[in-house]
């Protein structure tokens, strides 16, 4: 059986500066009208940055969402035609000052689907070297962290990270 839905009316309900949102009408498999909320939003980056073998960069912002600060990999907003892995590039020099002679892309995840559009492409990045001293955007806090990588398991286990793209990325190496 085919459930995919066609839209037959789309409204958008608010356009800001980062995401849209959309109510759209669908026509579902059953021949039904339903209405869905869409948020569509250009998708990140996510970077697994080895310091060395047993050590990662991680970085802890503030995400008021949530209301508290997370222990995340370094990852940033795909902007405007810009290509993923150019971002990747970006978003590690801005987040954690340095850049990478290896970028390997690992694989995408959708955070949200039930109601977002929103990927994210997850990197490998090894062979760091040192870029620019200043870290994150004029409107960005970010504590920069080196976990060694035999912590990570438990750090999901106990809570201490909760970040899905963080989850992920340590699931594809």
């Amino acid at each position: 059986m085919d459930f995919s839905e066609k839209t037959i009316k789309k409204d958008t309900i608010y356009s800001g500066k980062i995401i849209e949102v959309n109510l759209q009408t669908v026509v579902l498999p059953n021949g039904r009208k339903s209405k869905r909320e869409i948020v569509n939003h250009p998708g990140g980056v996510a970077i697994l940055a080895y310091k060395d073998d047993d050590t990662i960069f991680m970085v802890e912002q503030f995400r008021k969402p949530i209301e508290k600060s997370i222990l995340e990999i370094p990852a940033g907003k795909i902007e405007k035609n810009e290509n993923v892995e150019a971002c990747g590039r970006r978003e590690l020099e801005e987040e954690i000052g340095y850049r990478a002679k290896k970028f390997e892309y690992l694989g995408k995840v959708v955070t949200s689907p039930g109601f977002c559009d929103e990927c994210i492409y997850i990197f490998k990045a090894r062979d760091l070297y040192k870029g620019r001293d200043n870290i994150g955007d004029e409107d960005e806090f970010i504590n920069v962290k080196e976990v060694k990588l035999d912590k990570i398991k438990d750090m999901i286990k106990n809570g201490k990270i909760i970040d899905a793209k963080t989850i992920c990325a340590f699931m594809m190496v």
